[in-house]
């Protein structure tokens, strides 16, 4: 009997695990790596917060403008600009070279992710759950699901795209093409689905939301790149400058995250499994369209440098780009940016099953060039 063949498969296996591990640790930190447990930690004192110390969201309602949060647009800015400065969009330069990828990622994040999306949230929070949850909360859940449809990642899919071994400078020219076609497809796919589901939003106020969360920081961070890179030079800005902003990023989200659900509190404490209900579409509509991408990668014979990032960057959302105008039409009191912020709880964990599954099907794609 043969026993070196199977030994040397297991250590083999052992190897992979312990690569795989290494690489996780490599491309996301700490707080990335754990952010769905920081998101409860926040939910939990948030929740808290609101329930025995309500003088603290009500103090902070009084720093509204045009419906609009004055500190949580301050932690959402300290958010998104990091996320911008990342952004390289001379690379879009390069939009012609093998060109499929690309178009698997426009086809996909704009032709079908919002609509899918739409559709399973409808069906659960209408049909599935229609006898625990009221047909008003079911209006706002939907359109907080909207918002997470229409917004695909642009920042997390770096990490996703490391973890596969994805190709960095195609990654880079998805992303950078993404945040374009974000100014224009936005907000008339907000609004018509919106409009689809009986749910009326004030056109300025949308489209202000995607001028203070998306150009202006979109903007600012690439004059921040540009400047610096012009000064130090891009060896510095990559290795020195971006990784002082981290933190600041997580620090942002979780500070918005606390404050959210202070204002929620009652909901929260009210229906406690709603957010449960949630999060089940908004998890089977980031497997299906992942799946969707994947498959049809593989259908048109894209490597799998290109095929996995692809494939992931519908998958995944730009979560604060959807907190952020479900706070600025709604309020971060509403039910809406409650649904949003289950997007964020569920995002990590998700991703990195998807990661996980992209990288055992490998030798289902041809080898990278």
């Amino acid at each position: 009997m043969n026993l070196k063949s199977p030994l040397k498969k297991y250590n083999n296996k052992k190897v992979d695990k312990m690569q795989q591990t290494t690489e996780i640790s490599k491309g996301i930190s700490f707080f990335e790596k754990y952010l769905t447990f920081w998101v409860i930690i926040c939910m939990a004192v948030g929740v808290l917060i609101g329930k025995y110390i309500p003088e603290i969201p009500y103090f902070l309602r009084k720093f509204e403008f045009a419906q609009v949060s004055i500190p949580i647009a301050v932690l959402i800015w300290l958010m998104i600009y990091p996320m911008m400065m990342k952004v390289d969009f001379a690379s879009i330069k390069n939009v012609g070279k093998n060109p499929q990828g690309l178009i698997v990622t426009w086809i996909v994040n704009w032709l079908i992710k919002p609509f899918t999306m739409y559709a399973i949230a409808w069906f659960f929070f209408y049909i599935v759950f229609k006898s625990v949850i009221p047909a008003n909360l079911a209006k706002d859940y939907l359109a907080g699901a909207i918002l997470l449809g229409a917004a695909p990642c642009t920042a997390m899919v770096f990490v996703w795209s490391h973890l596969t071994n994805g190709k960095p400078a195609y990654t880079v020219v998805q992303v950078a093409t993404n945040d374009l076609i974000i100014l224009v497809a936005f907000t008339p796919i907000v609004a018509l689905l919106m409009g689809i589901s009986g749910i009326k939003i004030p056109w300025d106020t949308l489209i202000l939301s995607v001028i203070l969360f998306v150009v202006i920081p979109l903007a600012g961070g690439a004059t921040t790149r540009y400047s610096v890179i012009k000064h130090r030079g891009e060896d510095y800005f990559l290795k020195t400058f971006i990784p002082k902003f981290n933190n600041v990023t997580i620090s942002g989200l979780l500070l918005t995250l606390v404050i959210i659900f202070a204002f929620q509190g009652e909901v929260i404490i009210n229906n406690p499994l709603h957010i449960i209900l949630i999060a089940i579409p908004l998890t089977i509509q980031t497997y299906l369209i992942f799946f969707i991408s994947y498959i049809f990668t593989k259908q048109i014979k894209l490597p799998h440098n290109i095929a996995a990032p692809a494939a992931l960057v519908g998958a995944s959302n730009f979560f604060e780009l959807a907190v952020a105008v479900a706070i600025s039409l709604f309020g971060a009191d509403s039910p809406v940016a409650l649904a949003t912020t289950v997007g964020v709880l569920v995002e990590v964990p998700v991703m990195l099953n998807l990661v996980s599954i992209a990288n055992k099907t490998r030798q289902w794609f041809i080898p990278a060039n």
